[in-house]
């Protein structure tokens, strides 16, 4: 691969420019007007990993919070502020937490070839491992269970959102947006998406105390949809999701 200078980036920065505005005099007018994106993507800080390449997104369609290995961390205040701002200003109406094959903050993790600050960053990840160790053993080839620490870690970090105090404020307020897991492979540019089953993370836990109706819940599946169901019935769905 061929790495650009750095002075041919502020000149690739002025050729961009004069496309965009060749094809809308207007778009920067547009652009700098405000913003109202649609989704809040978590990801990895990997170089490899622009999703605005991968989906052919245009600035101002996906507010981005990323870090090694894209933990939800429910001590991270840079995280939290993020997730507030999207949720409570932007509005934002989805939460995509992606992942990807072939990331080093879960070959760290499971292969502990990591110090310092590092090793307790991917720490969680390790302790997945540990918690999913028969599964992950089991598989025969270390990219297979490498790829799939990597969807578990991605379920998990779904989950975590559900913990946060601002989720579930979101969640008693009737206006969480929904939450989607996915995992790109770097090998085939292709985004799966893991279909996370997220109903029984939606509980508020208040409801059970004040018995008013459950929030709508997120499809975890295309077909799949609870809405307007009260505690008792939430329950139901959980125990027997």
């Amino acid at each position: 691969m061929r790495y650009h200078k750095i002075e041919e980036l502020l000149k690739n920065n002025q050729d961009w420019v004069a496309q965009k505005l060749a094809l809308n005099p207007n778009y920067f007018n547009e652009l700098s007007s405000g913003q109202k994106p649609p989704f809040l993507y978590i990801g990895c800080s990997d170089s490899r990993l622009p999703l605005t390449n991968f989906t052919c997104t245009e600035p101002g369609e996906l507010f981005v919070h990323r870090n090694i290995a894209n933990q939800v961390s429910l001590t991270d205040i840079n995280f939290l502020a993020v997730l507030e701002y999207a949720i409570s200003h932007l509005q934002v109406e989805h939460i995509i937490v992606c992942g990807h094959y072939d990331c080093g903050g879960i070959k760290a993790a499971l292969e502990s070839r990591t110090t310092g600050i590092i090793d307790n960053w991917v720490n969680p990840i390790r302790e997945l491992y540990l918690q999913n160790q028969y599964e992950i053993d089991i598989l025969p080839t270390r990219g297979e269970r490498l790829n799939r620490l990597a969807e578990i870690n991605v379920l998990a970090q779904v989950k975590n959102l559900y913990q946060t105090s601002i989720m579930r404020q979101a969640l008693h307020n009737q206006n969480a947006p929904m939450v989607h897991g996915w995992v790109l492979d770097i090998h085939t540019g292709l985004i799966k998406d893991l279909n996370v089953a997220t109903v029984q993370w939606q509980l508020y836990p208040g409801c059970l105390l004040e018995q008013s109706p459950l929030f709508s819940v997120a499809h975890f599946q295309p077909t799949d949809e609870v809405t307007g169901c009260c505690c008792e019935e939430a329950e139901h769905v959980i125990r027997n999701s």
